[in-house]
């Protein structure tokens, strides 16, 4: 560790830190403009010089390496002089009212200390780029001081390269690199430039005012689980920036940063609500409750515990989803309890706790930049995961190899040295074929199979028909790709994988991700870093909601009830239901056969979301009683609701979400919800209170200690915790009072241990070896023919969240204002259809009216169509067929035709 000396003083520093780091780490402050401590070192600005014994000249600290015995002065009279000339050049053109509205601002602070006034004296002669078109982000650039930032980190950390500088000497200037405004340009909206800028000439439209205070949350849309300050004033928020956090190392997407003032949404609901005579009356919380509950107990008397289903919800808290598990289990003696990771990433789970031992990622983002080749297999990171998509991107441009798996010409595959163009629905033949090929040319690791892998013989005989040549012409991609591809992930590890719903979401989906697993088990590519199977769940909680106990046939902790039931069983203080749970889809085929009476979703509109909408909506309209917990009257309120439960959303309420990684991460109330709302674990506590035991006595709302299901007297949502660490061994160690500092990954047994960012080392979870899955490859039996002649695609875009429902009530719906239908250009010109036009689109199951957008994304007689608009309703196209394991819906592939809105193209 370098020691130094600094106006005097001695401190010591980190290996490899520049001079500022360590200045700044000493608490040292050395004025400066062009630094941002996410990018490499410029050196321009000229005002973190010091001196240095030796060097005739001040040294630009910013790019020094601090070194062992150095004497450093910070503050000498030339030094300051130097600064104050510095200032004073800037300021000569610089516009005075800038200072004096934004004094906050870096430079504007550096003008006051320095006592420098801006002139205005030398009018700019080169171009002025400003713009007022983008709904978030402003620019004027007589404010630029031309120190790059905006340029570097779009080019450094978000990859977009908008920025550019054009022009020499007093030409100079800064604009898009392409198009004559923000919108035209490719800017992805993430704000980095703004967060950058230390003179407000790029800058945030929409901040209502200065915050007055500072709380650190995650983020609420994706699975990164991305670290922000969510700055407030009055009880509203006015902005938010990243943290320098180790999932998202200072960044935000477009969504984390700018899509929050769904909060104060018009149509947000705030009190409690009951249908009576088909229509909603809004009601006390007591009578709401009571009336909740007097349904719930009725129906489980007249009808059993089993005739009622409960969904969690990814966009709620782990808390809040242990309790609403505890509450099927213990409160009404059912296993009939599930979430949207049914419909997502439950075959990422079955395949890998089945394979492995552990239905998680193996792996943690930190990986990105260790890992030699990346494959990504039907997920689309710069869309729908942008931070890790970014990381991805900086990977690849730091000379890592990229494979990408997916029907669509993606963003990433305009970075990769390998684009395999599948057809949707065949990844088990392309990956059997890339293991057939691996397999074939030797490039296994003999020695980790010889370790740790299970029936290389069986499965060698078993990939006889599915050499590369052999199922080339079945899944779209030539056999010389799919070796290539092959060669690539053997030979050039440490290889990662990623997968999405694109890999999930088919007939095959669990098993789709099996066949990852043998890619990885052949070639080595586990229980080391870089490495590894990685699902990127699609929803900021889907990982935690089902790893809390929601899902019929495991327990908190993931585990099975072979694992965990006599844990539970010995705090919760009652047995577990014998009986087999249904799962979501189970829940929707019982309703419609008349054996589900009450569905109770929170934070999840189930019409709106689940495939071949009108089935759905059948099976709902056949229940009793329909209990909606969220924010807004969704679509499955709006038409099947009874009573509404009005709830504070994410950032109203505190508690935690686990990411993809595996890393359990705090959020914190940062202001109050509206009216009446109430966070969830509240509402499912005192509903809980009020149903009573197994007396069949309705429990009294106003009695003193409440009389009923034992075990719900929570207060706060660190008091569930702690019980969530008493039932789940390898969670014991994340405390709330841990999580204030650190993000440890689980498996985290106890206080004192690191945390566990790679699985599988030196052992499986609970097995050594692991043993290669032979998976035949089975068509789906949603197949085009003269009638549904093309293949849909769904999926979403980059400034949209799923069903819209808080992205579709900010501002990002002026940046796309609905969903629109991709076709090839190919296929729009020979059915005569045009850009932009309006178009019906008709399956075997339902029709929806699209916008057409021709390009080269999608191949001839293939489309993709986003489903984020709700009055598009594109799952009123999707198609029954589930997968083979777990149930979950193929969104992925729907036989479809294209008719014109006058009848027929």
């Amino acid at each position: 560790m370098p020691r130094l000396t600094v106006d005097g003083s001695t401190i010591a520093c980190a290996d490899g830190q520049t001079l500022l780091e360590a200045l700044q780490a000493a608490g040292i402050g050395v004025p400066h403009l062009c630094h941002d401590a996410r990018l490499k070192p410029y050196g321009s600005c000229r005002l973190c010089v010091v001196e240095i014994d030796g060097h005739t000249r001040p040294v630009a600290s910013c790019s020094e390496p601090a070194a062992e015995d150095m004497v450093v002065r910070t503050h000498s009279p030339a030094l300051e002089r130097l600064r104050r000339t510095n200032l004073q050049l800037l300021a000569a053109d610089y516009p005075a009212a800038a200072v004096t509205d934004q004094p906050e601002l870096p430079l504007h602070r550096l003008f006051a200390t320095y006592g420098i006034e801006t002139e205005d004296s030398h009018p700019r002669t080169a171009p002025v780029f400003r713009d007022d078109t983008h709904p978030y982000l402003g620019v004027d650039m007589t404010r630029c001081i031309h120190c790059g930032r905006c340029v570097r980190i779009c080019d450094e950390v978000q990859g977009q390269s908008v920025w550019q500088v054009w022009g020499r000497g007093s030409q100079t200037h800064i604009a898009p690199r392409v198009g004559a405004t923000l919108l035209e340009s490719g800017c992805v909206s993430c704000g980095a430039c703004v967060d950058s800028c230390p003179s407000g000439a790029i800058y945030d439209k929409r901040s209502p005012g200065t915050a007055e205070r500072w709380t650190r949350t995650t983020c609420a849309y994706c699975g990164v689980g991305c670290q922000m300050d969510v700055g407030t004033r009055d009880n509203r928020i006015v902005q938010i920036r990243p943290a320098d956090a180790p999932v998202n190392r200072g960044h935000l997407c477009v969504k984390g940063r700018y899509a929050w003032e769904f909060v104060n949404a018009a149509d947000r609901v705030t009190s409690p609500m009951i249908r009576r005579d088909g229509d909603w009356q809004v009601v006390s919380w007591d009578e709401a409750l009571d009336f909740t509950a007097a349904q719930l107990r009725a129906i489980r008397d007249r009808a059993g515990a089993d005739a009622i289903g409960l969904l969690g919800s990814a966009r709620a808290t782990n808390e809040e989803n242990y309790l609403m598990q505890k509450f099927a289990r213990v409160g009404l003696g059912t296993n009939n309890v599930d979430t949207c990771a049914r419909v997502c990433h439950t075959p990422s789970a079955k395949a890998l706790k089945e394979m492995l031992g552990t239905g998680a990622a193996t792996n943690h983002f930190d990986d990105i930049e260790l890992a030699a080749t990346i494959l990504i297999c039907g997920c689309n990171p710069t869309e729908c995961h942008p931070v890790v998509g970014a990381r991805i991107k900086q990977a690849v441009r730091r000379g890592a190899r990229l494979i990408v798996i997916d029907p669509r010409r993606i963003e990433l595959a305009d970075h990769a040295d390998l684009h395999l163009a599948l057809t949707p629905g065949t990844n088990v033949l392309l990956l059997n074929a890339m293991a057939a090929a691996i397999i074939e040319e030797g490039l296994v690791d003999a020695d980790y199979i010889a370790k740790r892998v299970d029936d290389l013989d069986a499965y060698r005989a078993f990939l006889s028909d599915y050499a590369p040549e052999a199922v080339a012409g079945r899944c779209g991609v030539p056999a010389e790709a799919i070796r290539a591809a092959a060669r690539l992930y053997a030979s050039h590890g440490p290889a990662m994988c990623f997968h999405g719903l694109g890999t999930t979401e088919h007939l095959q989906g669990a098993e789709g991700v099996m066949c990852l697993i043998n890619l990885a088990l052949l070639t080595g590519n586990l229980g080391k870093a870089g490495a590894g199977i990685n699902p990127l769940r699609g929803q900021n909680n889907v990982q935690g909601g089902a790893h809390m106990g929601c899902d019929p046939a495991t327990l908190p902790g993931g585990q099975s009830f072979q694992q965990g039931a006599a844990r539970c069983e010995a705090v919760w203080g009652k047995p577990l239901p014998s009986a087999r749970g249904l799962n979501l889809m189970e829940m929707t085929d019982a309703a419609a056969a008349g054996r589900l009476h009450a569905l109770w979703a929170f934070g999840y509109d189930v019409y709106l979301t689940l495939a071949n909408a009108q089935a759905t909506g059948a099976s709902l309209a056949k229940l009793d009683f329909v209990i909606i917990q969220d924010l807004y009257l969704n679509e499955t309120a709006k038409t099947f609701g009874t009573v509404f439960l009005p709830a504070a959303a994410w950032i109203e309420r505190d508690g935690t979400f686990m990411n993809s990684d595996r890393r359990v991460q705090r959020i914190r109330k940062a202001v109050d919800a509206p009216g009446e709302a109430r966070p969830d674990w509240w509402i499912i506590r005192e509903v809980a209170r009020r149903v009573g035991g197994d007396n069949g006595t309705l429990s009294p709302h106003n009695s003193g200690e409440r009389a009923g299901v034992r075990g719900f007297d929570f207060d706060t949502p660190e008091a569930i915790w702690d019980e969530v660490r008493a039932v789940w061994p390898g969670g014991a160690g994340l405390s709330y009072a841990r999580l204030e500092t650190e993000n440890p990954h689980w498996p985290c047994p106890d206080e004192q241990h690191p945390g566990t960012p790679v699985l599988h080392i030196d052992r499986f979870a609970g097995f050594e070896r692991a043993a290669l899955r032979r998976i035949d490859y089975i068509a789906s039996p949603e197949q085009c023919d003269e009638h549904y002649p093309l293949l849909l695609n769904s999926g979403r875009t980059l400034v949209h969240f799923n069903a819209g429902t808080m992205t579709g009530r900010t501002p990002d719906i002026e940046l796309q204002p609905t969903d629109v239908l991709d076709i090839s250009s190919e296929d729009a010109e020979r059915m005569g259809l045009a850009d932009g036009q309006i178009v019906r689109v008709v399956s075997r199951y339902g029709e929806a009216e699209l916008p057409l957008r021709v390009g080269p994304s999608v191949q001839p007689g293939q489309l993709f169509a986003s489903f984020h608009d709700p009055r598009r309703f594109v799952n009123r196209l999707t198609s029954p067929v589930r997968d083979r394991l777990v149930g979950t819906p193929e969104y992925k592939r729907t036989a479809v035709r294209i008719e014109g809105m006058d009848g027929g193209v």
